[in-house]
């Protein structure tokens, strides 16, 4: 009989004190979301400085300070803002106390974003390290923190240095690995401060940034179409709008809350998809259905309130529990404002009016003639993924609030023997995988009742569930998957056509990736390097010299299951495909994928061109001997 395994001791000796720094080392995911490298924008170094920057710009909405100054180098942030600076007494407990801070008072920082004293604490404890300096009338303290350790406070004269704060911090490398700030994610958070603060410039390594419309300056800047009519702008205490719509499909939201950009949405932007339904409903005295409303709108929000709640610590979406002081709720506060302003608006400018109406109708006369094959298209589906097993699919499900939603991965591939490595090597609680049979359609230029009359696109976007949104979607990640050819190359900028030209949501959100998988393998009896590129592969015959094996993978199917998992698992390499500000997605659709242009021609023979320097340029430092082993293999 099995020896029966001892039982742990729980007694007073297994309760544990964490001091607040240990307490937001060991769990930083709590307090800014998840880490990441900077290759994304909700990573761990962005939520840093943004808390820092939140700080200056509170003091600007109170009226304090009319410039702020960011410096990022080598992985150094410093941030300069001229506000009234922390009370000289008050410097180390700011920045090291929890629930310590000027916010609790209501009249010092009536709409704040950062109400629970946890900003800056957590950046000095995520910090290697970590400066404060406070100036006031010719005073200054300076206190320097290493990963959240005091290690000195000074007291300084500093004559006729303006007031306000100097914070310098580095990312603490033992947390944030391999970091690096990328420059066009920071500038586009800078915008958005701009936006929201008109008054305020913003200097970006001594780039500065500034606006002088809000809002309306956010949508023009960012329009990823042609508006169909001049951008409506609406403003009063606390509330900003403005909207237009394109010709693109779904529905594009900039939303904020107290100058915080919360990109999942929530109760504010809600009650504004909601009002401006209504509002159309009755102008237009027609009961049009609220997608043909809403369809290709772009749209931004803000507002300010005192003491917003958000669903988690990084603050992405506003909660329900919001009521608008000394007056309705929230969601009725919007809709009052929607109606007045909007309908009195569009009385007295009846060509946005009638440009608005006409793009209800076009949408309203596609979805009609769209539901005539819905049901059939959506049964043929049901079919082909129960007895076609195009659809490999994972084996959970995690709601949008479950840590491990952002694994949930679905992978597309080209063909049954890239599928069938994948689908081996696959962690099956999370991953998915999706067979493409050939290539698919290109979409350009068509309507999007060709998703339901082709066979692919339809079983494609009933596995992913995106039919009414990108709200439901089932898989956090959308991976393409296909092989580092043409062929491959081609079956991508299909399916980026696809969902650019019908779910530019999916795009926007940040759920659609391309896998890097490696092109060869470098390896002798000790040592195995997988090579990305031809750069890699050169460097990797001189480590491994003399004479190591070299394979190139010239398909997915050629990567056997066990290598695969290596590929596919915590170290997977992914590379986001983004839709930046100021991208005319029509325009670029068209170059790219519509009729071939002198234009396009040019643009391939410059880079092919380009491309063979690189290559030579990659190959000069290597030496004679690689060059021959290189030749032999």
């Amino acid at each position: 009989m099995a020896k029966k395994a001892a039982e742990s001791v729980y007694n007073e000796d297994s309760i544990q004190s964490l001091d607040w720094k240990e307490h937001i080392r060991l769990r930083p995911g709590m307090y800014i979301g998840k880490l990441g490298d900077g290759t994304s924008k909700d990573d761990g170094i962005y939520v840093l400085l943004k808390e820092i920057l939140d700080n200056s710009i509170d003091e600007f909405v109170m009226g304090n300070g009319r410039k702020i100054e960011i410096t990022i180098n080598d992985g150094r942030v410093d941030v300069r803002d001229y506000g009234r600076g922390i009370p000289l007494g008050k410097v180390v407990e700011c920045v090291s106390k929890i629930n310590t801070g000027g916010k609790y008072d209501s009249q010092a920082f009536q709409k704040s974003v950062g109400l629970n004293g946890v900003g800056t604490k957590a950046v000095n404890a995520l910090s290697s390290n970590f400066t404060v300096q406070s100036f006031r009338e010719g005073q200054s303290v300076k206190a320097i923190f290493t990963r959240g350790e005091l290690d000195s406070e000074k007291k300084l004269k500093t004559g006729d240095e303006p007031d306000g704060t100097l914070i310098s911090f580095v990312p603490d490398e033992t947390i944030f690995t391999d970091y690096q700030f990328r420059m066009d994610f920071v500038e586009m958070m800078v915008k958005n401060y701009c936006y929201l603060n008109v008054g305020l410039t913003v200097y970006l390594n001594g780039q500065p940034h500034a606006s002088q419309n809000g809002l309306l300056d956010l949508l023009n800047n960012n329009l990823s179409d042609e508006s169909l009519y001049p951008v409506i702008h609406l403003q009063a205490d606390d509330i900003e709008v403005a909207f237009t719509h394109t010709m693109a499909y779904g529905e594009d939201y900039y939303s904020f809350v107290n100058g915080q950009h919360t990109t999942q949405g929530g109760t504010h932007q809600a009650a504004f998809r909601e009002a401006i339904v209504k509002t159309a409903r009755e102008f237009y005295k027609k009961e049009f259905d609220p997608s043909d409303i809403r369809t290709s709108i772009a749209a931004a929000i803000s507002i300010r309130i005192q003491e917003p709640v958000f669903e988690s610590q990084t603050k992405t979406k506003l909660g329900s529990q919001v009521t608008y002081p000394n007056g309705p709720s929230l969601r009725n506060w919007i809709n009052d404002f929607i109606k007045k302003e909007l309908d009195n608006f569009l009385h007295k400018n009846p060509a946005t009016a009638d440009a608005w109406l006409k793009k209800i109708q076009q949408s309203e006369r596609e979805r009609k003639e769209i539901a005539g094959i819905k049901k059939l298209a959506n049964e043929r589906a049901k079919k082909a993924n129960l007895h076609n097993k195009k659809l490999r699919d994972c084996r959970i499900h995690l709601d949008s609030k479950h840590p491990d939603r952002i694994l949930s991965t679905l992978f597309i591939t080209e063909g049954d023997s890239a599928s069938g490595s994948i689908t081996v090597a696959r962690d099956v609680s999370l991953q998915a995988v999706f067979s493409l049979k050939g290539k698919p359609l290109n979409c350009f230029g068509l309507t999007k009742k060709i998703v339901y009359e082709n066979e692919e696109f339809n079983l494609l976007q009933n596995a992913l569930n995106i039919e009414d949104g990108v709200e439901s979607l089932r898989y956090n990640r959308i991976v393409i998957a296909t092989d580092a050819d043409v062929d491959g190359m081609h079956i991508r900028l299909l399916l980026m056509t696809f969902f650019l030209q019908f779910f530019p949501d999916v795009v926007r959100n940040g759920h659609l990736y391309i896998l890097q998988t490696p092109l060869f393998r470098v390896r002798n009896k000790k040592e195995t390097i997988y090579c990305y590129n031809e750069q890699e592969r050169l460097q990797a015959i001189e480590k491994l010299k003399p004479k190591p094996e070299i394979t190139r993978f010239k398909g997915l199917g050629e990567i056997s299951p066990d290598e695969f998992k290596a590929f596919i698992g915590k170290k997977m390499r992914i590379e986001q495909v983004e839709l930046q500000g100021e991208t005319a997605l029509h325009a670029l659709l068209d170059y790219y994928m519509g009729k071939n242009t002198p234009e396009r021609q040019e643009f391939i023979i410059n880079n092919l061109r380009l491309e063979e320097e690189l290559i030579v340029e990659a190959a000069a430092p290597v030496d004679e001997k690689a060059e021959e082993e290189v030749e032999n293999a």
